[in-house]
């Protein structure tokens, strides 16, 4: 590239940054929210620039100015999403810190579910997409979980490296996304509290399990 050349690639990248900069952080959230609105109703494929242009009362070049491709502006929706949902979570117990994520997981996994089904394929075709999905949606939740074994641990609750303990994550979300493909339904938080009790609480120790059977009294 010849000193011209360079010097003319400079000055694009400041224009093209100052009319990035235009955009308040309120209309920058608005095209978010729809990009991602339709990925949940008609999925990735018919995401498009044009449509997001119609629904926020945009051109495709204000868009296409800020983000050059689709895949660009919906990894971009998806970080300015991250929200660690379990945030806040701590009981004082495990067992309390795990019944309280199972109800406020029932509130957000179906549209969370629709997204990553949206992007299923996407997200092999696109790294960027890869990372901005778990960035988004698993790795917060992930590194809440792995809060609650912690401060466990230290209470004496369980033993350090349990074995069952780096199952809990993909337990509670194996049945967030699984229960709509098997029986049709969402996970709601009647679900995964008797999953948490059944399954999640027995496997780390934290309760007792069944009682035995009566045995006839011998005459």
């Amino acid at each position: 590239m010849t000193p011209r050349e360079r010097v003319h690639e400079e000055l694009c990248e400041q224009v093209a940054a100052s009319r990035r900069s235009k955009l308040t952080p309120e209309r920058e959230q608005e095209f978010y929210d729809a990009v991602l609105d339709q990925l949940r109703a008609c999925g990735y494929e018919a995401v498009t620039m044009e449509g997001v242009a119609a629904r926020t009362r945009c051109s495709k070049s204000t868009l296409y100015r800020q983000w050059k491709t689709k895949p660009q502006f919906v990894a971009a929706a998806l970080r300015a999403n991250r929200c660690v949902r379990f945030a806040g979570i701590d009981t004082g117990s495990l067992a309390g810190d795990l019944r309280q994520a199972a109800r406020a997981a029932s509130s957000w996994a179906v549209r969370d579910t629709m997204i990553e089904q949206a992007l299923s394929h996407a997200v092999l075709q696109d790294e960027d997409l890869q990372y901005a999905l778990r960035e988004a949606l698993v790795e917060p939740e992930v590194e809440a979980i792995e809060g609650f074994v912690r401060r466990a641990v230290e209470r004496g609750e369980i033993t350090e490296g349990h074995p069952a303990a780096e199952f809990l994550t993909v337990q509670l979300f194996g049945v967030l996304r699984a229960r709509p493909l098997v029986e049709g339904k969402d996970a709601d938080a009647a679900y995964l509290t008797r999953f948490v009790e059944a399954v999640l609480l027995p496997v780390l120790g934290l309760v007792e399990g069944p009682p035995a059977p009566a045995r006839p009294v011998a005459d």
